[in-house]
Order: structure tokens, then sequence, then C-alpha cells
């Protein structure tokens, strides 16, 4: 299937700094009543983990979407169009954070330049997933 209207670079990336935010602060108000304290980057909390569910299975169940993503106005889709199984958001978050970190953040580099670059807008994630970021809004069916 061919790629119809993929989100850029901006548009991606400000999705990313939202869920980041919201991230933080529900990690941070749930630390805060648990242990006394909003944000330590010495330690880590269990509540952290929760960001990685967010990430990972959101998608999953909301059509492609994080409250970010949403905000932003995109959406992660596969590439024959259909939505994104938790197999695809294995890959696509946890496989590709592995590779990024073992080439110490070179790859991440690249794939900010493919997604501005490409007429595609994929990085190297999306490759690993089979999957694309769209503007397009999930089709009813």
């Amino acid at each position: 299937m061919e790629v119809t209207n993929p989100a850029g670079f901006q548009n991606r990336f400000l999705a990313s700094f939202l869920d980041f935010i919201i991230i933080f602060l529900v990690t941070g108000i749930i630390s805060y009543f648990l242990y006394g304290i909003f944000y330590n980057s010495d330690k880590n909390y269990p509540s952290d983990i929760l960001g990685f569910f967010y990430t990972l299975f959101l998608p999953v169940l909301w059509s492609g979407y994080t409250i970010g993503r949403k905000m932003a106005g995109n959406r992660i889709v596969r590439m024959d169009g259909k939505k994104v199984g938790i197999g695809t958001m294995i890959l696509r978050v946890i496989v590709a954070t592995i590779a990024y970190t073992l080439t110490l953040g070179i790859g991440l580099i690249v794939s900010a330049f493919m997604v501005g670059i490409r007429e595609d807008k994929r990085a190297i994630h999306d490759f690993i997933a089979q999957t694309y970021v769209t503007t397009n809004p999930p089709t009813k069916n």
C-alpha cells in the first residue's frame, strides 16, 4: 500500500513533545503521592514504567493515537493500512530503541533526517515495524 498524507518532522516532533509532557506530569504526580517526590533523576520508580506502557499500548487500543498524537493530528498505521497491533508496536518501540541505543543515538539522528527529507516521511523504526505516521483519520469499518 502507498503512504498517504505522511506526517512531517515538525508534526511528529510536536506529538512526541506533547506525549513527553503528559508522561512526565502523570508519572510525576503519581510518584509524588506514592513516594513524596515529583521527580528524581537519580532514582527510578515503578511509576516510571507507565510511560513505556503508554507508548506501547495506547496506539494499539486507540487506532494508532496517543494523546500527544491526537493533539498534533497524526497517528501510526501499518503499511497495509490496518490498525497497529501489539506485535507491530513491540517492533516499533522496543526493537527500535535497542537499535538506536546500539548506534549510540546516531540511528535516531539518521531517522530525524529521514523524516525531514524522504517523501514518505518514514524513519528507521517505521521500516522495522512496517508502519508510517499519517495525518489521515481512521476509516470507519
